[in-house]
């Protein structure tokens, strides 16, 4: 009988413990709305209370840093950043959820790196952009140009594109006629009427490159982290296309906070901070400036 009754008296409690911990559980993943004084609930909290960014080392860091974050710490989240060195790890870091959000690149190679690693991610929103520039090297002038000058360029599809449209824009060589500007490539090449040796290195290496070769195309944002200045460019891009955005999962673009960082980066605050800090960028279409050769190169990437 005592064996009984003592069996009886675990039971219950094994099962009074185990409501706890599911109830536990369930209150962790959803937290009950405070009641008012007429029995109302409450809208609940935002269920995502902390945001971990990941951007390359430079302007997009410092976008966060300097603006973003104390205005989403005002909203009650938590901001958290990482700043990765290459082009390649931010987007396989957002996949596999290590960040909440990424901030680096143009839409055309968002487009080819999500296509060919089969990445569910999507972009949400611009934001103040470097453009790709033109700088010295061991010449300091266009005109000193010669025959076989060399030329370090981004070795990725996209950007190294861009390399070439600029050098076919300055004269240096010529691209074939009726070929996408967005995937241009050697191939492309009709004519190297200069005999450029064109060197590709990592975009974060461009910068260092300049003291080994005559002239380097280098990315915004790597220009910018390095010290230099876009008034030491010798030519720069005219394309909108290339003015940059964030990125999420796709499962995430319509979540609230999504929502708060896309109004963080719109504000009034941001845009007069970009305007006195990031000088000479190409800006948001959202922005209501440029815009229409904005959308008209965003229309001619899609």
């Amino acid at each position: 009988m005592q064996q009984a009754t003592w069996f009886k008296t675990f039971s219950a409690g094994l099962l009074a413990m185990t409501l706890a911990a599911c109830g536990g559980q369930q209150q962790a993943a959803a937290p009950a709305a405070p009641a008012d004084a007429s029995g109302a609930s409450e809208a609940a909290a935002p269920a995502k209370t902390e945001i971990v960014f990941g951007t390359t080392v430079g302007d997009f860091g410092d976008m966060v840093k300097d603006q973003i974050k104390p205005a989403l710490e005002k909203k009650g989240y938590t901001v958290k950043l990482i700043e990765f060195t290459d082009y390649v790890r931010p987007n396989l870091a957002l996949a596999e959820g290590e960040i909440d959000i990424n901030i680096f690149q143009h839409k055309p190679y968002l487009d080819n790196f999500k296509a060919e690693h089969n990445l569910d991610i999507t972009e949400v929103f611009q934001v103040p952009t470097a453009p790709l520039g033109l700088y010295p090297g061991k010449l300091s002038s266009l005109d000193d140009v010669k025959d076989g000058s060399s030329v370090s360029a981004p070795n990725d599809p996209s950007n190294f594109a861009r390399a070439l449209v600029m050098m076919n824009e300055l004269g240096w060589l010529k691209l074939k006629d009726g070929i996408n500007p967005l995937t241009a490539s050697k191939a492309d090449i009709a004519e190297n009427l200069k005999n450029i040796k064109i060197v590709e290195l990592e975009a974060a290496q461009l910068p260092r490159s300049r003291a080994d070769v005559d002239f380097a195309v280098v990315n915004g944002n790597y220009a910018m982290s390095s010290g230099m200045k876009l008034t030491e460019t010798l030519f720069q891009e005219p394309s909108f296309a290339y003015v940059n955005w964030s990125a999420v999962r796709t499962a995430d673009k319509d979540s609230q906070w999504v929502q708060d960082i896309t109004e963080a980066y719109n504000s009034d605050e941001f845009k007069a901070y970009a305007k006195e800090r990031f000088a000479g960028y190409k800006y948001p279409a959202a922005w209501g400036e440029q815009a229409g050769a904005v959308a008209a190169a965003s229309a001619a990437s899609e």
